[in-house]
């Protein structure tokens, strides 16, 4: 079957805008990272594994299957859908994934590969769904699958993620670099909230939202594009020995990146 590439990400700027319940709701320039990616597909299932009727990801993962991104999409498909082709598909084949980025990094792996298992399965299956319908279940997954969803190459993301508005620009040759330091978005998160909440108004989001890439990268330190540099630094020290002059903290890290 066809291989599909999963796409890394990194946010350009990030800043809050304000909080929905336990959200945030943001203002972020998501752009897709050409050079480093995923690879997805089916493989039919061995005999036993076959006969085990069991949902089966191969891969080098560090969590459970039931923890995976991808299980949790096809649980969501399957309950939007009620497909029986799905239950089908999932009994004869495994989803094979060639891992290349990392975890816990800030790049959206597991969104991005979420993201296209559902889309992989919508094609396969020929379940029709639109990218909307796709977005909708796939926010259920997590809030930047529905990014991943929509292939766009650059786009402002708003409210906690579900809204994808494409952005018209040159994409920029991006190099991350990852240090080996796993972070919890939602710790990252909660010391924002505690020591940092300073979220921006509608005039300043509007003005980000209508400014180049570049020109973002330009005219703002790391701390001024991402509002979740400061709180990652303060909870996890041994960031600062890893930044360079000249790059960008993604999400919530601990993912690097620069322009060459």
């Amino acid at each position: 079957m066809k291989t599909y590439r999963a796409y890394a990400k990194v946010n350009i700027f990030l800043k809050i805008t304000g909080t929905r319940g336990v959200y945030h709701e943001i203002i972020s320039r998501f752009m897709q990272v050409e050079n480093l990616y995923d690879e997805l597909e089916f493989t039919p299932k061995e005999e036993t594994d076959a006969l085990s009727n069991s949902f089966k990801i191969i891969g080098d993962f560090s969590c459970t299957t039931e923890q995976n991104t991808i299980y949790k999409a096809y649980f969501a498909l399957n309950e939007a859908t009620g497909s029986t082709k799905l239950e089908e598909l999932m009994q004869k084949y495994a989803i094979t994934v060639r891992k290349n980025i990392p975890a816990f990094a800030g790049l959206g792996g597991g969104s991005s590969d979420a993201a296209t298992y559902l889309k992989m399965c919508n094609n396969v299956l020929n379940l029709g769904l639109s990218l909307n319908e796709l977005a909708t279940i796939g926010l259920k997954v997590g809030a930047d699958v529905p990014f991943f969803i929509y292939g766009y190459k650059s786009a402002n993301v708003s409210g906690i993620g579900e809204v994808v508005e494409e952005f018209d620009e040159e994409l920029l040759n991006i190099e991350t670099f990852t240090p080996k330091i796993e972070i919890s978005t939602p710790r990252v998160y909660t010391i924002y909230r505690e020591n940092f909440f300073a979220p921006i108004d509608g005039f300043e989001a509007h003005k980000l939202k209508a400014m180049s890439s570049k020109e973002a990268l330009e005219s703002m330190s790391p701390s001024e594009a991402n509002d979740l540099f400061k709180p990652a630094l303060q909870e996890y020290k041994e960031l600062e020995s890893h930044y360079k002059p000249g790059y960008f903290f993604s999400g919530s890290g601990s993912s690097f990146f620069r322009v060459i």
